[in-house]
């Protein structure tokens, strides 16, 4: 209904308002809908043992390669990811694997060729050693603090 009184009051700005949402519908459709079938999939399919296994506090190295390797390549925006990761951590998965996959997210494998021709081998190297580093050092920061935070509310 706002937008048939714009068309009639600013049918121009209405117009260039309306391509607007269109386009931020458009680009926000796909991740919505990739995290929507995600979290199907694994609520059809992963059982919370599962999920503790490869996730969980005793994942060991393997969760941390798991939770790495699955933010490195997971694409969109990271708001439409919060949902499955709510999923993740309903069925057994560590704070610390939630909090790594978040921070991974900033490496992505498809930018690589261009941060090397701008950068160099040597930077490109150094930023993705660092950033790696930094991931895993706030996911060990993040699952002290809200450990320590859900040790306080359980003794309430």
């Amino acid at each position: 209904m706002l937008y048939g009184l714009g068309f009639l009051l600013e049918p121009e700005n209405t117009e260039h308002s309306l391509h607007i949402c269109v386009d931020m519908f458009q680009q926000l459709t796909l991740p919505m809908l990739f995290a929507v079938v995600m979290m199907v999939v694994f609520n059809r399919f992963l059982s919370p043992a599962v999920v503790a296994r490869f996730l969980g506090r005793s994942a060991g190295a393997k969760g941390v390669v798991l939770s790495s390797l699955a933010g490195i390549l997971s694409m969109g925006p990271v708001y439409a990811w919060y949902p499955l990761f709510k999923t993740l951590r309903d069925k057994g998965a560590s704070v610390f694997h939630v909090a790594n996959f978040v921070g991974c997210r900033s490496i992505k494998p498809a930018l690589l060729p261009i941060v090397v021709s701008s950068f160099g081998w040597r930077f490109t190297i150094l930023f993705l050693l660092m950033s790696f580093v930094i991931a895993l050092s706030v996911a060990c920061i993040v699952s002290l603090v809200c450990t320590d935070h859900e040790k306080k509310e359980s003794v309430r």
